[in-house]
């Protein structure tokens, strides 16, 4: 498991772009960026605002919308400033204004004694804590690394996993030539995001869509085969097992008891394949992607065949024979 140290400075810093983007802006308390993001979550402070503490969440990051402006600007216009002292002296991890709103002059100084960073965005509230939950999401989601290929076989998450020198990049540089793209080689960063969503990368950017080849060396998939051959991320939906051939076990030949992987508390399929010359392991990997689309349409080809088996054993043509001999005693 990762765990993960996040600041208001590492917030400031994040490379967003598009529809991530949270157009930050740091007004007051730079002193303060040091200070920890601990819970994925925000808070409206309002209640905090007329004087309420009553389990007031000053461990989030506080969101000043229009609402509470409006409030804070009548309070401070008064003279009333004991319930925002009475804020400052949580340790907040941040203030955040949204619609471009500036705090007003009197909060700014507050802020700047107690230390708190005061942020500025221009986006609305709603789509600001939209982004910002997503984008804390994503930073606090449990984690783990494997060390295996995830792959994207006709638009499935294929983690592929096994011991060293069974083959595991070799059998992705060809699920590559055949159009597929490759995620992430030898290790695979995992996320869990909202309790049921396994999202696999690269470990290190800048190294992931490389491979090592026993007996060729290191090869760059994004110069030999292109940009479509590539991508960033990817659910994980399959998890293939390569192992060395057991003529002493027991392999599925029907394939109906699906055996799963437990990764962050989420079920995986699992499919163990064996390895042994002659056996295109590529092809099978391709096979079983399209299975596996199959059945989230509804179509279990393994279930299909065994009512097919039954329903012929009821028929006529089966029973016959069988009754007729036993008359004949």
């Amino acid at each position: 498991m990762v765990s993960k140290r996040f600041s208001v400075l590492d917030l400031l810093s994040l490379e967003l772009k598009g529809n991530d983007s949270l157009d930050l802006r740091c007004i007051c308390g730079r002193r303060g960026l040091v200070r920890q993001i601990s819970i994925p979550d925000l808070n409206r402070p309002g209640l905090a605002l007329s004087g309420f503490f009553d389990s007031f969440a000053y461990q989030r990051v506080q969101l000043f919308g229009r609402g509470e402006v409006a409030y804070l600007n009548s309070i401070l216009q008064n003279g009333q400033t004991d319930s925002v002292k009475s804020l400052f002296a949580y340790p907040l991890p941040c203030c955040v204004f949204t619609h471009g709103l500036q705090p007003p002059q009197v909060f700014i100084d507050m802020a700047e004694d107690a230390d708190c960073p005061v942020l500025s965005t221009g986006l609305e509230s709603s789509d600001f804590s939209t982004r910002l939950m997503r984008v804390l999401s994503n930073i606090f989601a449990p984690r783990l690394t494997m060390h295996g290929v995830l792959i994207e076989v006709y638009g499935l998450g294929i983690l592929i996993l096994g011991d060293s020198g069974v083959g595991k990049s070799e059998n992705a540089l060809a699920l590559i030539e055949r159009g597929h793209r490759l995620v992430a080689d030898d290790i695979v960063e995992i996320a869990c995001l909202n309790g049921n969503s396994l999202i696999g990368q690269g470990a290190n950017k800048y190294i992931g869509h490389h491979m090592e080849i026993r007996g060729l060396g290191i090869i760059n998939i994004t110069q030999l085969f292109g940009v479509g051959a590539i991508r960033e991320r990817k659910e994980v939906q399959i998890i293939v097992k390569l192992e060395e051939w057991d003529a002493g076990k027991s392999y599925d030949r029907l394939g109906t008891d699906q055996k799963t992987m437990d990764i962050l508390g989420v079920q995986v399929p699992l499919l163990e394949i064996p390895v042994r010359p002659g056996r295109n392991i590529p092809i099978i990997i391709e096979t079983a992607a399209m299975n596996e689309r199959l059945k989230s349409m509804g179509v279990f080809s393994a279930k299909e065949f065994n009512k097919n088996v039954l329903r012929w054993l009821e028929t006529d043509a089966v029973q016959s024979p069988y009754y007729d001999a036993d008359d004949s005693y």
